[in-house]
């Protein structure tokens, strides 16, 4: 019965996922090719600039928030759950009413600091830019109240409509900026108005599509202080996650501007720009099983809680290993490929396409980059533990004090590590330590997930037995392992451009990863069955998903005395 139950949420969260899904990658690859079209416009020095400045803003938003986002998701599916729909209307308008009023505070906060910030940065010239970005956290904090309630209520295409309009009109403007000769100030506007104009339609979707309806049924007032005071209470653990997650990597960045260069941190910016394709995977799964956790009880139903947990460990792991591994096989041509000594846009257009597609690979305009993706890839290995998913399970049935905890853990070690690290080598200068610093910083990342991860999966274990297969996990990993050294070996030794080398390594990567994976038993005829079954109300994507998993079907041994329905 449980088995059943989990299956059931597997498939409203794979459903939920897909939407994420379309927002997330239809997000990224309109902004990718923003990014293709300012590695053209920029040099990578203006890159790096344009990079730092966005850094004071980022890490004064997160403070703002004080969890309230999550909780307000948390509390409007709980709800729903409940059928006690008539409260929601005070939690959207609470929360509304405080992300205003904190993003005001916030943003003059960051106004008044941008002069000693940019100083810190040795940058004097960049004050104005970093001032210009504080408007961004009140018009963030717009966004941000429309995505809690959207994912509350799962409504998971108008947040996906809400990320790719956002897009659109940042990879317009920047570029259309930088054209008309304002450079880095442009590409900064550009992003500010993107995210107004997100928000804007964001909250104008939440009101006539989900509050409005309520507002009609409620009776009597709302008192805000009221309903924010348990809001509070639940999300305010949350900011120290959240420091983890989001501030620590922008602090580390800040520190690495200090001693590296613009242009090295140029290399940097485009590496992230990469990394973000695992998000492809992460954040519509971690989204998704945020409402799906909150649904469950551990005390009444722990078997269910131990299966969705398992569950969810490993089909994340099948997607987002490999996608990790082929990144950090291919890093080079991949880099080298969409960003050319030439710019991308350039060499299509004007350039000599022959020589580009076939010819040999010319000096590239980012060569730092590839070692920096590969490098900051490897913390996403860590989901074959749990990573992912232990954080949506915590949050999800509420011990947000104990995510507190792990957090402040590792916040305490990785943060004096990461400033002893990029101090060591920001103080003997030159290019080589300018790699070292980058390098210092991201390790410096991955440092900051693993204390409260390894505390949370013993915590998890203690109290409520779940835990991952890390037999499957590493089955898993062994499969994605042995692809990326065929790969890799491919792009290393054969004589090619970069493009063949990213297509040819790409596909043989794939196609080995199919081959092993079920070989090697990290997935068998069930898995297979309970994808297809959790894909099948994905539409155009169920059939597309279904060759592989026909393939894979295929080589795995079909389970004895049982009727197995092809589908």
């Amino acid at each position: 019965m449980s088995e059943d139950k989990a299956l059931q949420m597997g498939k409203s969260s794979t459903a939920g996922s897909f939407f994420l899904l379309i927002g997330v990658v239809g997000s990224t690859v309109i902004m990718a090719l923003g990014s293709l079209i300012l590695a053209s416009l920029l040099t990578p020095e203006e890159l790096g600039l344009y990079s730092l400045v966005l850094i004071p803003s980022a890490v004064i938003a997160f403070f703002r928030d004080l969890g309230v986002n999550s909780a307000m998701t948390q509390k409007i599916a709980s709800l729903r759950a409940a059928n006690k729909t008539s409260e929601i209307h005070d939690v959207i308008l609470s929360g509304v009413v405080f992300e205003l009023l904190s993003g005001t505070l916030f943003a003059i906060v960051c106004f008044c600091l941008a002069q000693p910030l940019a100083s810190l940065l040795n940058r004097p010239d960049a004050a104005p830019l970093i001032a210009l970005m504080s408007i961004s956290i009140f018009v963030s904090a717009i966004v941000s109240a429309a995505t809690a309630t959207f994912v509350g209520f799962e409504k998971m295409k108008f947040n996906s409509f809400t990320q790719i309009l956002q897009a659109i009109i940042k990879t317009l403007l920047g570029p259309l900026m930088v054209i008309l000769g304002f450079s880095v100030f442009g590409v900064v506007l550009g992003s500010i108005v993107s995210v107004a104009a997100g928000g804007l339609i964001g909250i104008v979707l939440v009101y006539f599509a989900l509050f409005r309806p309520l507002r009609k049924s409620k009776v009597g007032g709302c008192n805000v202080k009221r309903t924010l005071i348990p809001l509070l209470r639940y999300g305010m653990p949350l900011t120290v996650p959240s420091l983890v997650v989001g501030v620590l990597p922008q602090i580390f960045a800040f520190f690495m501007g200090m001693y590296a260069g613009d242009g090295m941190i140029g290399n940097y910016y485009i590496s992230t720009n990469f990394s973000v394709l695992v998000t492809f995977i992460s954040f519509p799964v971690s989204t998704a099983l945020f409402p799906a956790f909150s649904k469950l009880n551990p005390q009444k139903e722990p078997e269910l809680v131990r299966t969705v947990f398992s569950s969810s460990v490993k089909y994340t792991a099948l997607l987002l290993i490999p996608t990790t591994m082929i990144l950090m096989a291919l890093s080079t041509p991949l880099v080298h490929t969409l960003f050319p000594q030439d710019g991308l846009i350039q060499t299509l257009l004007y350039g000599d396409k022959m020589q580009y597609l076939f010819g040999v690979n010319n000096t590239p305009k980012f060569p730092y980059a590839p070692i920096f993706l590969a490098v900051s890839s490897i913390a996403n290995l860590l989901v074959l533990f749990g990573h992912v998913s232990l954080s949506a399970f915590q949050t999800g049935i509420g011990k947000t004090k104990q995510v507190m905890k792990q957090s402040v853990l590792s916040l305490a070690i990785s943060l004096p590590f990461s400033y002893a690290v990029i101090t060591y080598f920001g103080t003997f200068g030159g290019v080589g330590n300018e790699l070292l610093v980058v390098i210092g910083g991201i390790f410096a990342v991955l440092v900051s997930i693993i204390p409260g991860l390894i505390w949370g999966l013993i915590w998890a274990w203690k109290n409520y037995h779940v835990k991952a297969d890390f037999k499957n996990s590493g089955k898993i990993f062994t499969a994605s392992l042995i692809a990326s050294i065929v790969a890799y070996t491919f792009s290393t030794f054969f004589n090619a451009s970069y493009p063949i080398l990213l297509f040819a390594g790409a596909l043989l990567f794939l196609l080995v990863y199919l081959i092993v994976i079920p070989l090697i038993g990290a997935v068998n005829y069930a898995d297979i069955d309970n994808l297809k079954m959790m894909s099948s109300e994905l539409g155009i994507v169920s059939k597309i998903l279904k060759i592989p998993l026909q393939l894979m079907q295929k080589l795995c041994k079909p389970p004895k005395n049982k009727h197995v329905i092809d589908n």
